[in-house]
């Protein structure tokens, strides 16, 4: 590694740190009804929506209708993006004259952006109009995303109020988390896009004569809008099929940072708004510090499985699968922060990376999407985990496990590992499913560890809703479409409902005054076991797993 590149990982980290708290108090007086920047331009638009949408922003709800009102805004953004990927030769805005798309497929595609996961088993420039890719792929983006602050919101309702009953109002958290967060926050990025030479246009395709004499077909399209929500919504997914190492999705350096930093931004933020809404600010930076240790721990591990000598190659600093004007540093940085993130976008093909940082990119997803995780979704994730946390703690202590005065009973247990075996349930079935079945290796290209890391890999992607793919395995077929389909339903759902479960069980809890004897869970001494039951939890899980994938094939390397 060069001196630039440990300035530009510095840099990366330094300016995620100190941007956490200044968009964190903004999204704090956003989601507290409080006077912001953005309410004087925005205000009157709010008030038009509740008013067209027939909505009362003041009337609250308990878990269940809040619950009930998320699952049926869902099903209806899923029914709509299904079908107008089936008539989309008979829609406008389709200059490159593109068939209708499969029943299958679009049933993936549709669940899959409506959980905001954005896995695609197609590419995009070859399969989707320019409306369906903005009219449908891009609204959800923003919905998606905005569903997951809007869970993270009546979970930190349900354990801030005290002896209360409803956890707020789903279609004002979803309006605001759309209208003050994401659009403005968008609009910014893809102007910046836009003048970096992200293309932005509703051209047909260039017909381009190469040197050596051929036809070469650009995609054109309104590129840089889905872009900028992609990466601030942690969607992932691209609008071309090569992604962000496409020129035309990241043309430059600069770029390339940007949307690194995007990835990040929301997510780490979050945890600065959590504590300001639960009254310790504390609480939100000892969360926010072991998700920052996790994620550089991995980018550690990943840096030096990437620049370590191949003796297989005999030589290091290997360039496949990774863009020249990229390097080596900038897609380890990438892998590393969108698998996190579960946002999923990628600069450089996974499948290329060594068995050590490919093996990073899979844990980072098999912990649960918790090291940042994607909008909302990752610290309602890392709240499953200082649940189980606190009530580990109470045990070895003998005491009452407590959560911010809140006392952790049997339910909130159960449904805090309901959310976390069921994600680890669709992983672990459907690989091996995948793995000793012909319609599983029917569209494999690899065998031998890799080959089973591969399909390993797209299970975990759909189930954490990371959406990036390790490439190497064809997924659009009825088997893997279908079965992609049920473990991107059950990552979200399967998640979601139990949380707010806990959220409508704490919310009637009193809170119990801080004593001398009160386990503290905004100190270095929490933050160090919560790292530890996370690390533990995922690799009871996980390790058999991935003995068989990265492991072999990083022992079978070195020997």
């Amino acid at each position: 590694m060069m001196t630039s590149d440990y300035i530009q990982i510095a840099l990366y980290l330094v300016l995620l740190i100190s941007l956490t708290p200044v968009l964190g108090s903004y999204m704090y007086k956003v989601f507290a009804g409080k006077n912001h920047l953005m309410r004087p331009f925005l205000g009157e638009l709010e008030k038009l929506v509740y008013k067209l949408s027939g909505v009362h922003p003041e009337t609250e709800s308990n878990w269940k209708t809040y619950a009930l009102g998320l699952l049926l805004f869902n099903f209806v953004g899923l029914i709509f993006l299904f079908v107008l990927q089936l008539i989309q030769m008979q829609l406008p805005l389709n200059p490159a004259h593109l068939p209708n798309v499969t029943w299958h497929s679009a049933l993936n595609t549709a669940i899959s952006f409506m959980t905001n996961t954005n896995w695609q088993g197609y590419a995009g420039e070859t399969t989707l109009s320019y409306l369906v890719q903005m009219l449908g792929l891009t609204v959800q983006n923003f919905v998606s995303a905005a569903t997951g602050i809007a869970v993270l919101l009546a979970l930190v309702r349900g354990l801030s109020r005290k002896s209360a009953t409803t956890l707020g109002n789903f279609w004002t958290d979803l309006t605001r988390s759309t209208l003050y967060v994401l659009l403005p926050l968008s609009i910014l990025l893809a102007i910046v896009l836009v003048g970096e030479g992200v293309i932005q246009n509703f051209n047909s395709y260039q017909t381009a004569h190469t040197l050596q004499g051929t036809e070469q077909v650009i995609p054109m399209g309104p590129a840089a809008s889905q872009i900028a929500i992609k990466q601030l919504g942690t969607n992932g997914g691209g609008f071309f099929n090569t992604n962000s190492s496409h020129p035309f999705e990241n043309p430059t350096p600069f770029t390339n940072f940007l949307e690194m930093l995007a990835i990040l931004l929301i997510p780490a933020a979050l945890t600065y708004t959590y504590g300001k809404m639960v009254g310790s600010v504390r609480q939100g930076w000892t969360i926010f510090a072991v998700m920052f240790v996790l994620l550089i721990s991995g980018l550690a591990i990943s840096l030096y499985g990437e620049y370590s000598t191949n003796p297989v190659l005999n030589q290091s600093h290997l360039m496949e699968g990774k863009e020249t004007r990229i390097g080596i540093t900038n897609s380890v940085l990438w892998s590393t922060v969108t698998t996190a993130a579960s946002n999923g976008s990628v600069n450089a093909m996974h499948d290329s990376l060594s068995p050590l940082s490919g093996m990073i990119a899979l844990i980072n997803m098999l912990l649960g999407e918790v090291i940042f995780g994607g909008v909302g979704a990752g610290l309602y994730g890392m709240i499953v985990f200082v649940i189980l946390t606190v009530f580990i703690a109470g045990l070895m202590v003998g005491r009452t496990p407590e959560l911010l005065g809140k006392k952790i009973g049997a339910f909130e247990v159960q449904m805090a590992i309901i959310a976390n075996l069921s994600t680890s349930l669709v992983i672990l079935v459907f690989t091996a499913w995948a793995s000793v079945s012909g319609y599983g290796l029917s569209s494999l290209n690899n065998t031998g560890p890799h080959g089973f890391s591969e399909i390993l890999y797209a299970y975990t992607s759909a189930a954490g809703n990371n959406g990036s793919a390790f490439a190497g395995l064809n997924t659009n077929t009825l088997f893997y479409n279908l079965t992609l389909s049920a473990a991107l339903l059950v990552g979200r759902f399967g998640v979601i409902i139990p949380i707010l479960a806990i959220a409508g069980s704490m919310v009637e809890k009193n809170i119990t005054p801080e004593s001398a004897g009160t386990f503290r869970t905004d100190n270095w001494v929490f933050g160090g076991l919560l790292i530890a039951v996370i690390l533990i939890v995922g690799g009871l899980t996980y390790f058999p797993a991935l003995s068989l994938g990265p492991v072999v094939e990083h022992l079978l390397m070195i020997k």
